[in-house]
C-alpha cells in the first residue's frame, strides 16, 4: 500500500522543515547489559519508518530514548539538530508524540478526556482547556473516527478502539514526529490494517516498532532492522526483506517475493525450518 495515495486530511500537522528526530550512536545499559550499542537512525521527515526485530533487539528501548523518556548512556538524539536537553521538555512533547503497547488507567475517563490529555503540553500549568484546544480535540476524534465516542467510557472500549484513542490523544499534541511502540499487538487483522492506514496517512514522521514483517512491507516507507541492541539493515522494504536477513536475524526459514505494482516483498513462512545459528 502507497501512503501517498492517501488524500491528506485538512489542517495538516506537516513534517516541518529541519533535520527532524535523529538519534547518533545511541548506546544504554541496564542491568548490566548493553541494550543499545551505537544505533544511529535518521527518519526523512514525512516518511513512515518501520522499526524490526525480534524480541529484546532493542526497539522499545531506543523509542523510549528518541523520546526523552530514557537518557542515552552515550550518544545524541537531537530534533532539528539541537539536543532534547537543549529543546526541553515541553519542547520535546509539543513536536513528538508516543503511542504505547498498552494504555491503562484505573481512573474513569471518557473518550474525549483521554485525548484532551494530549493539549497538556500546549497549555500553562493548571490551565483549563481553551477554544483551540477543544478544537484541536474534535479534529483528532475525528479524523480517527471517534466523533461518535467522545462521551463513551474509556473502560468500555475494545482494544482496536483504544489504540485508535491513543493515536488521537497523540495527534491532539499536533506532533510532527509520532512514535509507536508495536501498536497492532493483540489487534485483529481488520483493526491491524485499518491502524496502519490511518498512521501512514497522516502527514507525520512515523516509527513504528512492528513484529509482522508483511504489515511493515505493505505500510513503510523504510524498515530498520535491529539485532542484539545494533542496527543491522536500514532502507527499503524491498532492499531489506531478503530471505537472507531473515534467516540471519530471526533464524528462520522464508520465501520472499514482490507482489503489487511497486514490488513490495511478501514474506511466507516455512513451518518447521529453522535457520542454522545460535539461539
Amino acid at each position: 500500500m502507497n501512503r501517498r495515495q492517501h488524500p491528506a486530511p485538512p489542517r495538516p500537522l506537516g513534517a516541518g522543515p529541519g533535520e527532524g528526530l535523529r538519534a547518533s550512536r545511541v548506546g544504554r545499559e541496564a542491568g548490566g547489559r548493553i541494550v543499545l550499542d551505537g544505533v544511529s537512525i535518521a527518519p526523512p521527515p514525512g516518511s513512515t519508518v518501520g522499526l524490526l526485530g525480534p524480541n529484546g533487539s532493542g526497539k522499545t528501548t531506543l523509542l523510549r530514548v528518541m523520546a526523552g523518556v530514557l537518557a542515552p548512556g552515550h550518544g545524541v538524539v537531537t530534533l532539528d539538530g539541537r539536543t532534547l536537553a537543549e529543546t526541553g521538555r515541553r519542547g520535546v512533547a509539543r513536536r513528538v508524540a508516543v503511542v504505547d503497547q498498552h494504555a491503562v488507567t484505573q481512573v474513569e475517563m471518557n473518550v474525549a478526556d483521554v485525548v484532551r490529555l494530549g493539549r497538556i503540553p500546549h497549555r500553562r500549568a493548571w490551565a483549563a482547556p481553551g477554544p483551540e484546544d477543544e478544537d484541536t480535540v474534535r479534529e483528532a476524534l475525528a479524523r480517527t473516527g471517534l466523533a461518535d465516542r467522545a462521551g463513551q467510557s474509556w473502560h468500555t472500549l475494545s482494544g482496536g478502539e483504544r489504540q485508535r484513542v491513543q493515536i488521537a490523544r497523540a495527534l491532539a499534541q499536533r506532533p510532527r514526529e509520532l512514535l509507536l511502540d508495536e501498536p497492532t499487538n493483540h489487534l485483529d487483522i481488520q483493526h491491524q490494517l485499518e491502524l496502519l492506514s490511518l498512521i501512514t496517512a497522516l502527514p507525520v514522521t512515523a516509527v513504528i516498532a512492528l513484529h509482522d514483517l508483511n504489515l511493515a512491507a505493505m505500510f513503510c516507507d523504510r524498515v530498520t532492522v535491529m539485532k542484539d541492541g545494533r542496527v543491522v539493515a536500514g532502507g527499503t522494504p524491498s532492499d531489506v526483506i531478503t530471505e537472507e536477513l531473515i534467516a540471519d536475524v530471526y533464524r528462520v526459514r522464508a520465501v520472499v517475493t514482490p507482489e503489487g505494482p511497486e514490488g513490495r516483498p511478501s514474506v511466507r513462512f516455512l513451518p518447521g525450518e529453522t535457520a542454522p545459528g545460535r539461539f
